[in-house]
């Protein structure tokens, strides 16, 4: 492995020196500097590994060459340091080293629908909307819905919205699934806990030129757009409904004030849902044998629980739970995704090991 360690940091550094050389080139020095500054922290685990390595060898030396008890007893404390350090530098290398989803710093697109459960399920996929919100703001993110459906006591049948900022997606897609809220609703009378339903979709936000959407594949419907309870009814035809033929996709987009940005951003989505598709299909050819839970895009997959009673959410995938739903529903959804992180890569560590 060293061998092929040392070839990426010669690689750093003759991008160092192509970046002197690319002068006033600046389209050139932004494609290096971005080739450099993806292998940057690669570069610093291999030195540090590099340098554990030397420093291992010369406690070794030490251990067997030096006379007096005391600094050869110091060495061998230095070597017990060492190797777990060692091992643990290898690990993180090897997860560096694995192919990323190109797909990890785009925007995403979210999409929240209501499932069983009627008008609390509404009122749950608006707090999971408000979840995400919150999430976004904390990683300095911003969010922008596209379209929404909504119910008259604040909910959303359903609510699609688009995640802008880098590494959205590589955080964001591990949400994909079916979420369960369990709690008395405010619709209850008698104080019973019911149990509802939302799902999540998470779609990475797509060019047009990496999927090509035929115009007669497509059947665009204008129409007037309505307001929530009737309000601000457009006198215009501004709203866009698309069909997709070929696999029945519909979108549908009211929210902006022009038929043309509507129609974009309903473009914008159906691309999104059509790249999805084709990458599950790959996705299913390549792991035919053997599909991991964590991360897998089945969206009727139940992935996490909300109990209200309790305090508790649990995400099933990976079996653990925070007693902080408060925290959780205001954002704080790292310690979800940051295990699951964790699982996936070791799921994909293991497989190319095995």
């Amino acid at each position: 492995m060293l061998e092929k360690l040392l070839a990426i940091e010669q690689h750093y550094e003759d991008l160092n020196q192509q970046l002197v050389e690319a002068g006033e080139d600046y389209q050139r020095a932004a494609e290096l500097n971005k080739e450099r500054a993806d292998l940057e922290p690669l570069v610093e685990k291999i030195r540090e590994y590099k340098n554990a390595l030397q420093r291992l060898e010369e406690a070794r030396l030490l251990q067997v060459n030096e006379d007096e008890d005391e600094i050869r007893e110091l060495a061998e404390a230095e070597i017990d340091e060492l190797i777990p350090l060692i091992e643990n530098l290898e690990k993180e290398i090897r997860t560096m080293l694995l192919p990323k989803d190109p797909r990890d710093e785009r925007n995403v697109i979210m999409e929240i629908r209501a499932g069983t459960g009627g008008e609390e399920a509404a009122l749950f996929a608006a707090d999971l909307f408000r979840m995400y919100t919150r999430y976004a703001e904390g990683r300095g993110w911003k969010v922008e819905v596209l379209s929404a459906n909504e119910t008259g006591i604040g909910g959303y049948k359903e609510i699609i919205f688009m995640v802008k900022g880098k590494g959205a997606y590589s955080r964001l897609k591990y949400e994909t699934g079916a979420h369960r809220v369990q709690r008395v609703p405010t619709t209850e009378a008698s104080g019973r806990i019911h149990t509802s339903a939302a799902t999540v979709a998470v779609l990475a936000e797509v060019d047009e030129v990496e999927i090509d959407v035929s115009e007669n594949d497509l059947r665009i419907d204008v129409y007037r757009s309505a307001g929530a309870g009737g309000q601000n009814v457009q006198k215009n035809a501004t709203a866009v409904r698309i069909t997709h033929i070929p696999t029945g996709i519909v979108v549908a987009c009211q929210d902006e004030r022009s038929q043309l940005q509507n129609r974009l951003r309903a473009m914008s989505i159906l691309r999104a849902r059509l790249y999805e598709i084709e990458e599950e299909k790959r996705r299913s050819e390549l792991e035919s044998t053997r599909r991991s839970q964590i991360g897998s895009g089945d969206r009727s997959e139940k992935i996490r629980t909300y109990n209200y009673p309790q305090s508790r959410v649990t995400d099933h995938r990976i079996n653990l739970s925070s007693y902080n739903l408060p925290a959780v529903m205001e954002g704080d959804l790292d310690f979800f995704i940051d295990e699951l992180i964790t699982r996936a890569e070791a799921e994909r560590l293991a497989a190319t090991e095995g």
